[in-house]
């Protein structure tokens, strides 16, 4: 409850009812079929390989899992790629035309990518990591406001076999410091600023502060979000918007050896310094696309939002390479969930049919 000039308000944020699906929603769960639980226990291997085979594979793998506690590898010596498996072979499947990221940044503009577009964009990045000589293995920080573009810089890293890792944009120029000469990145991919509770937030700033000390950096390509104020230092700073129109339309996707990396992301450090978790490219991708379609019952047909950053696994996971792995399409916002108005996300809801 909260008082205004003496008269009560009652609060609206807390909901106490409860709205159960329709009984033709629930035929349609995979939580109906008992099956697929029982057959995850008994036989694990089977049940992961009979996932894993939906997704593309350059070559099958040899053996489903080599485990050595605690260290274990899935789908020995099998070769992937993330972006093909996310972007191209839906394109080859029929779906080019079909949303793949609908955005909607704070002050309210708006963008819609088709897996067309997507993978035009994707094939462009790729070549302008190449031009600004990353290559496969190199490792590549993403510090950036929740754009597209950021997702788009993540697909090209896994196109091309460089390691992405992702620093949370509301974190500080020392944190995203201390993690790119931990990982020893090569490249920053950045933005001019964001948008948060209606205020700017000066990234390309923060971030010339964060390089002042990371040796390892020798380009920094910038991502035009706004009209940002920010310095440009020469020889280092390039824009992608510039670089894009000098490059090839295509690039070929690497064959990544299953337990090669697929990015770095660092924990927390709640409990201590915080440590670069390394996830892997087969075993990550068929993780999150068999949860995606089981857990979260999503449909190639579905608009999925997952309301985290992209700086955490969970936007990691299904933000990015879930939804795009199933073929549904992902839906981002910018901003805070209570701006302007404290209804945001339910306007959303209502407005894209999430």
């Amino acid at each position: 409850m909260v008082s205004v000039k003496g008269k009560s308000l009652e609060g609206l944020l807390t909901e106490f009812r409860r709205f159960y699906p329709s009984t033709e929603f629930k035929k349609k769960a995979y939580i109906t079929n008992k099956e697929i639980f029982e057959k995850s226990g008994e036989d694990p291997e089977k049940f992961w390989a009979s996932y894993a085979s939906e997704l593309h594979w350059y070559k099958k793998w040899d053996k489903v899992l080599e485990w050595n506690p605690p260290h274990s590898k899935w789908f020995v010596n099998g070769e992937i790629n993330v972006c093909y498996n996310c972007v191209d072979r839906h394109i080859k499947n029929g779906g080019r035309n079909k949303a793949a990221i609908i955005w909607e940044g704070e002050p309210g503009d708006t963008k819609t990518l088709t897996y067309w577009d997507l993978y035009r964009e994707v094939n462009k990045f790729s070549n302008v990591l190449k031009k600004l000589g990353v290559a496969k293995g190199d490792r590549v920080a993403i510090y950036m406001p929740m754009i597209p573009e950021a997702v788009i810089a993540m697909l090209a890293c896994a196109r091309i076999g460089a390691i992405h890792m992702v620093v949370f944009g509301g974190f500080s120029s020392e944190v995203l410091r201390d993690r790119i000469n931990d990982c020893k990145a090569k490249l920053l991919i950045t933005a001019d600023g964001g948008y948060r509770r209606g205020s700017l937030i000066p990234l390309k700033h923060d971030s010339d502060y964060a390089i002042k000390d990371t040796p390892s950096i020798e380009n920094v390509l910038i991502i035009k979000r706004g009209e940002f104020p920010l310095r440009i230092k020469k020889g280092r700073d390039v824009w992608w918007h510039e670089l894009a129109d000098e490059v090839d339309p295509y690039f070929e996707p690497e064959p990544m050896n299953s337990d090669d990396s697929l990015f770095i992301l660092y924990t927390s450090g709640t409990t201590g310094k915080p440590k670069g978790v390394v996830h892997s490219t087969g075993g990550y991708l068929t993780g999150v696309y068999t949860t995606s379609k089981l857990i979260f019952d999503m449909k190639d047909q579905d608009v999925f939002w997952c309301t985290a950053d992209i700086g955490w696994i969970t936007g990691h996971s299904y933000i990015v390479y879930g939804p795009l792995a199933v073929g549904a399409t992902l839906f981002m916002y910018e901003g805070a969930p209570d701006w302007p108005e404290m209804d945001r996300y339910w306007r959303i809801i209502d407005k894209y049919g999430v």
